[in-house]
């Protein structure tokens, strides 16, 4: 009898060392590298780090992210690419970046956009414009947006040597763009000449004389200290709502359970709201910064804007064409804003 004991008293011993490693690898918590372009203090980042703490005290430890800043994975250019292929679990690239996947991403450009407030720009972005965008994206990324866009603020024009004080000054220049057919398209309704350079190398290719200005924002500007690399001027136009989108791979998606794919959702759309306030605060004190440091800026009024807006109305066919726009996101755009 005390034989057949101790022989079940071993057989489960051994079992439980044997089942033991499983269990242990099953309680180590679920990495989320999250692969940024930008440096640190950029607002992007700062709420991807507020995120994933979040996340981290949610989880109980069982969702463990990371952030990499400036590149250090991906750049945004590439980002898509190591998205689908599973290389990195997360990544918030600019619409701008993703248009040769999907060309709807590009609708911020269109021209119904440009010198609008903000509110009325998130109409169409919230709403059945963004939708199908983030549809599209899924498909063709293969990845899960997790909801709402991320602001990073109103795009402008900022130049080294030539003032900006009307939008036909920026005629002749060689312009940075952050990508994208529609931002080429701007560029050269402009009379102006684009360049795409990945963000990490601006500040040195500005210095260089790759280029001589460049579309971004006030932030932008200020988090790689582009006055350092010779940015004296802006012409603040507000042509465009840049916007990042949050999204999670499908090879990442696809290791969580529900209940986790409903934590990283619920925990996003509670807090957008909130990291969009601080990044229109951060575009604010960013432009400040700017002024200290001696950029000057050209503000055009409301007739003014309206003006170049009608202008690039009337070129809109040559957009849609360039940008190979869908006919459907062009109309919900018009109807929303």
């Amino acid at each position: 009898m005390s034989q057949r004991l101790s022989r079940r008293v071993f057989v489960g011993a051994a079992t439980a060392t044997l089942v033991s490693p499983a269990l242990l690898r099953a309680a180590e918590p679920i990495k989320i590298r999250c692969s940024l372009d930008t440096a640190p203090s950029h607002p992007r980042n700062v709420a991807m780090i507020d995120y994933m703490a979040k996340l981290d005290k949610a989880s109980n430890g069982e969702l463990k992210g990371e952030v990499f800043h400036s590149g250090q994975l991906f750049a945004d250019l590439n980002v898509s690419k190591a998205l689908v292929e599973g290389k990195v679990e997360m990544a918030v690239p600019g619409g701008w970046v993703m248009t040769g996947l999907v060309p709807d991403c590009d609708m911020a450009q269109l021209p119904y956009f440009y010198g609008i407030p903000i509110e009325q720009a998130h109409k169409a972005t919230n709403g059945k414009a963004g939708a199908l965008v983030n549809r599209q994206l899924q498909e063709k990324l293969k990845a899960q947006v997790l909801g709402q866009w991320l602001d990073l603020g109103y795009q402008n024009w900022y130049s080294t040597k030539v003032p900006l004080d009307n939008f036909s000054a920026m005629k002749g220049l060689k312009i940075r763009s952050p990508g994208g057919a529609g931002i080429s398209w701007r560029i050269k309704f402009a009379g102006a000449i684009a360049n795409t350079t990945a963000w990490p190398n601006v500040p040195l290719a500005l210095s260089q004389g790759t280029f001589n200005a460049l579309i971004s924002s006030d932030e932008g500007c200020n988090s790689a200290k582009l006055w350092e690399a010779g940015v004296k001027y802006s012409y603040v136009d507000h042509q465009f709502l840049a916007q990042y989108v949050p999204m999670v791979s499908k090879i990442a998606w696809e290791k969580l359970a529900p209940a986790q794919h409903r934590l990283m959702t619920s925990l996003w759309a509670e807090n957008i709201e909130s990291y969009n306030k601080d990044s229109a605060t951060s575009q604010a004190e960013a432009r400040s910064i700017l002024e200290k440091n001696g950029v000057k800026f050209f503000e055009p009024d409301a007739r003014t804007l309206a003006t170049t807006r009608t202008a690039m109305i009337d070129d809109l066919a040559t957009l849609v064409e360039d940008a190979k726009l869908s006919p459907e996101i062009v109309q919900l755009v018009k109807e929303a804003v």
